[in-house]
This record gives C-alpha cells, sequence and structure tokens, in this order.
C-alpha cells in the first residue's frame, strides 16, 4: 500500500515507513496543489504536518484513500467534512511535543526575567551595559498558568522545581485535582491580580479568543510579565503593545500570532521589551523525531491491523461496525459538546443512558465521542477518540453508562447528563430515520433542533411578546433564523428555545438579548 508523506519528515519516521512490510513509501515534500492532486491518487495513506491542505479537492482526486496522518496536533489545514464524507480516517499526535512546549514556556519565563535577548544584541554591538539589563529572580515569584492541561501542567511541575509559586486558572477542573498537582485555584481575576508571570495554555475558542484584551491587561499585576507558546489569538496584541509601552506589563514573550508570520506593522514587534520567537514551541529535534515516528506507526497500524489510534473524526471500532454506528457517534459527540458549552464547569459527573437500537450495539465508542464532545471546548484538539476517557479520569469526572430498551417513544435514543458547579442538567438526543438526528430534549423541555451550526440557546419565563423581542433583535443584527424550536414546561412557567441561525451571534447582540427583563439566560452554542 502506498503511503504518500507531502511535508518535511525527519530521516526516523522515515525509517519507519521505508522498513514496514506491505508499504511503498513516496516521499515528496513540498508538492504544488496541482502535484498534490496527482500525487495523492492512488495513495492508501497521506501523511502531512502544516505545510499541505488537504482540501475537499484533494479528498475527492484520492479514490484510494483510507487514512491521514497528521504530524502535529492542530488540524486546521485538514478538512474534517470532506473526510467524514469520504470515510477517511483522520488521525494526530496530540502529545508528542507537549515536553518541548512546556520547556519552552519554561525557557521564556528566564529569557523575560534576565532579559537575555535585548543584552546579547547590546553586547553583540559593541556595548557592555550589565547595569541597564539588572534583572529578576524567579525564585519565590507567583506564576499564574491559565488552562491545566497537559502543558499547563508540565509547567506547573517545572515551576515547583524552581520554586515558583503556580496559581491556576481552569475551571473546567475541581480544585482538589489542581491542587494534588501542586497549584492553587483562583478565577481569573485574581489570577491577574497576583501573578509575576502569567502564561497561557488554553485553546482557543469562543471563550478564550482575546482572553487577555485592554480591560483583562489593566488588571494585571503591575510590573508582570505575560507569555504565550500556545496558540495566537488568545491576546489583543495591540492592546498588549500599548500596556508594555505604558508600563503596566514589564514584558512579554510571544511563541504564537493572531496572524502567522506576523505582519511587519505588528506593534509587539518593535518593543525592546517583548521577545519574538516563530512558532518554536514544538521546535526542538527530540519532539519533531517523536511526532513523525508515532504517526507513522499509527498509519501502519491502521493499515496492516486495522488499528485505530488517535483519531480526531472516529473511536476505535471495527470498520464494519463503523457505517452503522457512525451516525450514533456523531449524535454523542454533538450532545457532549452542546452540554460543555452551556454546563462545562467543574464537572463532577457524566451520565450516558442508551435506549432503543442502539442499545444492541457496542457503546463504549459512543461515550469516548460523547466525552470528547464535553472535553474538546475545555482542553482544545489534544482530546481524541482514544484519549477522552483517559482525560476525563485525569480530571476525575465519574462516566457511567445505562442501557435501556425504552426509547421513550423513539426507536434510538441517546440521553446525557453532567453534574458541576452548575447543578445537574441534561440533554437527549434521538435519530430520525438511519442518518439524520436531532435534540429532542433539554432539561426536563422537549424540542425538536438541528445539533449543528450556530445556536442560540435561551431560557426565558414564558411571557407575552418574547418571540417577538427576539426576532427583532436578530433582525436588526442581520442575522438569519433558520429554525427556531420553542418549548414550556407550564402556562406562565419557564420557557427553553433553542434558535438556529445562519452566522455568529455577537457578544454585544447576546447581552441586548440578555438585557431583557424575562429572558433568564442567552448562550450560544456552536457545534
Amino acid at each position: 500500500m502506498k503511503v504518500l508523506v507531502s511535508d518535511k519528515f525527519s530521516d526516523e519516521g522515515l525509517k519507519v515507513l521505508e522498513d514496514a512490510p506491505g508499504i511503498t513509501l513516496d516521499y515528496q515534500p513540498g508538492l504544488s496543489d496541482e502535484q498534490l492532486l496527482l500525487a495523492v491518487a492512488d495513495a492508501d495513506a497521506l501523511i502531512v504536518r502544516s505545510g499541505t491542505h488537504v482540501t475537499e479537492e484533494v479528498f475527492r482526486a484520492a479514490s484510494q484513500l483510507k487514512v491521514v496522518g497528521r504530524a502535529g496536533v492542530g488540524i486546521a489545514n485538514l478538512d474534517l467534512t470532506a473526510a467524514n464524507h469520504k470515510g477517511v480516517v483522520i488521525m494526530h499526535t496530540p502529545f508528542g511535543s507537549t515536553t518541548t512546549s512546556a520547556e519552552h514556556t519554561i525557557a521564556m519565563v528566564f529569557a523575560l526575567a534576565r532579559r537575555i535577548p535585548a543584552a546579547s544584541q547590546s553586547t553583540k554591538s559593541g556595548q557592555w551595559e550589565s547595569e541597564r539589563f539588572l534583572g529578576i529572580e524567579i525564585a519565590g515569584k507567583t506564576i499564574g498558568i491559565a488552562g491545566a492541561g497537559k502543558i499547563g501542567r508540565l509547567v506547573i511541575e517545572r515551576a515547583i522545581a524552581l520554586k515558583m509559586k503556580p496559581i491556576v486558572y481552569d475551571p473546567y477542573l475541581a480544585a482538589e485535582t489542581i491542587r494534588q498537582l501542586g497549584g492553587e485555584q483562583v478565577e481569573f481575576d485574581e489570577l491577574l491580580a497576583r501573578s509575576d508571570f502569567l502564561t497561557l495554555h488554553t485553546p482557543l475558542n469562543a471563550e478564550t479568543a482575546n482572553l487577555l484584551d485592554s480591560e483583562s491587561l489593566a488588571k494585571l499585576k503591575p510590573g508582570s510579565y505575560v507569555i504565550n507558546c500556545a496558540t495566537g489569538g488568545l491576546i489583543d496584541e495591540v492592546a498588549l503593545a500599548e500596556a508594555v509601552r505604558s508600563g503596566r506589563v514589564a514584558g512579554a514573550a510571544i511563541d504564537v500570532f493572531a496572524k502567522e508570520p506576523p505582519g511587519a506593522d505588528n506593534p509587539l514587534l518593535g518593543l525592546e521589551q517583548v521577545i519574538c520567537t516563530p512558532h518554536l514551541r514544538t521546535a526542538t529535534r527530540d519532539a519533531q523525531v517523536n511526532i513523525t515516528v508515532q504517526i507513522a506507526s499509527q498509519v501502519i497500524d491502521f493499515l496492516l491491523k486495522g488499528i485505530i489510534v488517535n483519531a480526531v473524526n472516529v473511536p476505535s471500532i471495527k470498520a464494519d461496525l463503523l457505517a452503522t454506528l457512525r451516525p450514533h457517534i456523531e449524535l454523542a459527540e454533538r450532545l457532549g459538546s452542546f452540554l460543555a458549552q452551556l454546563h462545562g464547569k467543574g464537572l463532577e459527573e457524566i451520565r450516558l443512558e442508551y435506549a432503543g437500537s442502539v442499545a444492541d450495539h457496542p457503546v463504549e465508542p459512543l461515550t469516548m465521542a460523547a466525552l470528547k464532545g464535553i472535553l474538546t471546548p475545555m482542553i482544545g484538539p489534544e482530546a481524541n477518540y482514544i484519549n477522552a476517557p483517559h482525560l476525563a479520569r485525569e480530571r476525575r469526572i465519574r462516566v457511567t453508562e445505562t442501557r435501556s430498551q425504552s426509547p421513550r417513544g423513539f426507536a434510538s435514543m441517546i440521553r446525557l447528563t453532567v453534574v458541576g458547579s452548575g447543578g445537574e442538567h441534561s440533554v437527549c438526543g434521538a435519530m430520525f430515520g438511519e442518518s439524520d438526528y436531532r435534540i429532542v430534549q433539554v432539561d426536563s423541555c422537549n424540542v425538536e433542533a438541528l445539533p449543528d451550526g450556530h445556536i442560540l440557546v435561551l431560557h426565558n419565563e414564558d411571557r407575552p411578546g418574547i418571540i417577538g423581542f427576539i426576532g427583532q433583535v436578530l433582525g436588526q443584527a442581520n442575522i438569519n433564523i433558520a429554525g427556531m424550536n420553542l418549548s414550556r414546561q407550564s402556562v406562565d412557567g419557564r420557557a427553553v428555545s433553542l434558535i438556529n441561525v445562519d452566522s455568529c451571534i455577537t457578544d454585544a447582540t447576546l447581552d441586548e438579548l440578555r438585557a431583557h427583563p424575562h429572558i433568564i439566560s442567552a448562550s450560544q452554542i456552536v457545534l
């Protein structure tokens, strides 16, 4: 079977492919878009890094393609919708570079504390300015860590070894879990106010975009340092530059930018107090070898043994059963993502109930999918179908499964319940035919909504005029309603609305909806 590698690969990774029986390696890094379409036509597997964009056109051209392996974590260069439509498995390597990323963060701490880049440049220019580059000790300083996933945990571990004091903001982890890691759980504003060094380790999503904006930067401890080796878009770069100029922030170390490479007009590039590196968090020889050897081995195991590891679009399941369960897998994952975005804070327990025909099949892949849906908004792309149960155990979240032959009016149904800091909440999904599925219940309210795209979820008091007000606000914001599903528990009681819309709803529009005296909550879900 032919394996096409279209990006630069380590010699060690290539050797794994060359030595595999029954595998023919086609190594062509740097293909143009047109060349890629020709080369992939007879490939059984395609291995890429960030340089190759695997588009819908590529999937159409690859008539024999069974699997795409991404050496690394990010999958933004892969069209998952096209892969799912084609039935191609997408794998990645979520943990091959965690140590390297954590070490780069610690390197940034040292570089900022001792002003190493600027001092080096000054000395090379013929100056000898030891007094100008007076630094600080990091021992005894407080390091604030936003996000305690795999990398954040390694940063905590290394910070403790350096005699720093770690405080952690991660609303999806229990205080006891953070305490066992060696950190102290704090709210976001306290993290800002107490941190001498603030480092970000969160995924980029609607909740974390511009996490550090002008408002939050104004709450930082004066003279603190900011580090981002996670992902671009977490920081308002213009606001950070202004905070550095004003002296509110003593310095910053930025490895990832909202636009990469950053434009020449990016204000951070011209500031001596800001260290800029070109996305080096995974750029070590060790990490590159790790991820290429790992993805090569995963692809070989899939082609030769049918073993699926670290897949982002299917759980570990036999191919003949995958076709039957795929719609249920998609439904379970979307139910998980739905509840996580609404009620994902401080989760302690997750309960899954399978009823009807779905209970006749193995439900472990469905549970994996639901857990992946719940965990991805919290920790980002490192969550996949295979490691989701492990990640849930790490967070001390209890997971239980039950089966029932009584699907309560539907041929096949999945009920997902979460218990966390916001109380107990559930969502129920059901199959309508072989591949069509809907959300049919939210908590105790019956609905019928498509779990797809942008969904406005409203809880409100059942009063006349609410629906008209919602339509007016969305219309004024030029947001088209694709579907509206309303339900109430009793006349003049509480009601829930699930409104599918064609585009993203801005924070200002959500705030306008929340300002209505009879609207209790308004949230946007993206599935």
